[in-house]
């Protein structure tokens, strides 16, 4: 920054005259008016000025708002609502060793009732942890957990890399045919 400063002082031929001899603008003694400093905007402490972000609010270390890319597109009734009228999701993760699923409230984030072939009550009594009969477990163990936390409805999405087969499906129906309404949502 310096050299740039030098530069533009040099390359414009700004000097002064003090004393009866003619000085570049850079070099103003200590008698002068400004007391022989350059004159520069003055710099914060830290030197982030250079980094705001575009409506130069906040500097560049606190995390940015998220922009809409159409922000005048409407919300829906259905869209603002739907974590309300339906506050739990189930989550479904199958693996080549074990099975878990859990149920979520939207608003909270809190989990209401898990279960998973990894736990050592349930890991005992199954034969294998990832086959089909360990997803039949699963889906009836959490929705036993999930009558006692009296939840009886969930919604389930599945993963944009899950198919709605095989096991994903064993479980889903197994919670269904004990008791819980789930609503299955396919895009």
């Amino acid at each position: 920054m310096l050299k740039h400063v030098l530069g533009n002082v040099l390359s414009k031929r700004v000097y002064t005259y003090e004393g009866g001899k003619v000085y570049p603008w850079i070099y103003v003694s200590s008698s002068c008016f400004h007391s022989g400093q350059a004159h520069m905007a003055p710099r914060s402490f830290f030197g982030v000025e250079d980094f705001l972000d575009d409506d130069n609010s906040r500097p560049y270390t606190y995390q940015k708002e998220k922009k809409s890319k159409n922000p005048t597109k409407h919300v829906s009734f259905k869209q603002r609502t739907v974590a309300y009228m339906q506050p739990f999701t189930l989550d479904v993760f199958i693996s080549k060793r074990f099975v878990s699923a859990s149920l979520t409230h939207r608003v909270t984030s809190k989990q209401v009732a898990v279960a998973g072939t990894n736990s050592k009550d349930i890991k005992a009594a199954l034969r294998s942890r990832s086959d089909i009969p360990a997803c039949l477990a699963i889906g009836r163990i959490l929705a036993d957990r999930a009558r006692e936390a009296d939840v009886y409805t969930a919604s389930y999405t599945p993963r944009e890399r899950d198919k709605f087969e095989g096991k994903i499906r064993a479980v889903v129906q197994s919670l269904i045919d004990n008791g819980i309404d789930v609503k299955v949502y396919l895009d």
